[in-house]
C-alpha cells in the first residue's frame, strides 16, 4: 500500500518536485561525483545557458540552515559561478545519503549519448536551412572536422555545394 500523500498535481506514485530559487553562494559540490566535463563541453553548457536560460534546476540536499550540497548539476553550478549569477533554481531532495550517491550516478548515466545518424541529419538540416559550417559547429559545440564527418555520413551531396575545395590536385598550366 502506498502511504505517500499526493503532490500538488495529484500524483501519488511519482512526485513532481518544484524548483525553488536559492543564492548560488549557498551551494557546494558533493565529494562523490565521478563525472567530469571537458572544456569544450563546459563552454557549450555556458553558451546553452546564455542562449536558452537556466532551464534545468540543480538537484541538492539541504546540508545546513543556509547550505545545500549538489547531487546533480555540478557543471551548471560552475557555469553559474562563471556567469556571476547570484541565484539559481534548485530541487531539494530529502533522501538518505546512500540514495543520493546512487542518484548522482543515475542522473549522470541517464543522459545518454547522441546517435551518429540523428546527429548527421540535424547537421544536414541546419546546413540546408542556411547556416554555415562554422555557425553549426559553434552552436552545437563541435569542431570543423566533426561537422565534415557528420555531413559525409548523410551522403547528401547538396550539403557540400558551398564547400571550399583545395586546388592541390589542379595541374599548374
Amino acid at each position: 500500500m502506498n502511504n505517500r500523500t499526493p503532490d500538488l498535481f495529484g500524483n501519488d506514485e511519482i512526485q513532481i518536485r518544484l524548483p525553488v530559487i536559492v543564492p548560488l553562494a549557498q551551494l557546494k559540490p558533493n565529494p562523490w561525483n565521478p563525472n567530469k566535463v571537458a572544456k569544450p563541453e563546459l563552454e557549450l553548457l555556458k553558451r546553452s545557458i546564455r542562449k536558452s536560460g537556466f532551464c534545468f534546476p540543480i538537484v541538492v540536499i539541504q546540508d545546513g540552515p543556509d547550505s545545500y550540497m549538489i547531487v546533480d548539476g555540478f557543471h551548471r553550478h560552475i557555469v553559474a559561478q562563471q556567469l556571476k549569477m547570484r541565484e539559481v533554481p534548485v530541487v531539494i531532495l530529502d533522501d538518505p545519503p546512500e540514495e543520493l550517491m546512487a542518484a548522482t550516478i543515475r542522473f549522470n548515466r541517464a543522459r545518454g549519448t547522441h546517435q551518429i545518424d540523428q546527429m548527421s541529419h540535424i547537421v544536414g538540416d541546419l546546413v540546408q536551412m542556411g547556416l554555415t559550417d562554422s555557425e553549426v559547429a559553434k552552436n552545437l559545440g563541435m569542431d570543423a572536422d566533426e561537422i565534415l564527418r557528420l555531413k559525409q555520413n548523410t551522403g547528401i551531396a547538396e550539403l557540400f555545394l558551398d564547400h571550399q575545395w583545395s586546388t592541390a590536385w589542379e595541374p599548374n598550366a
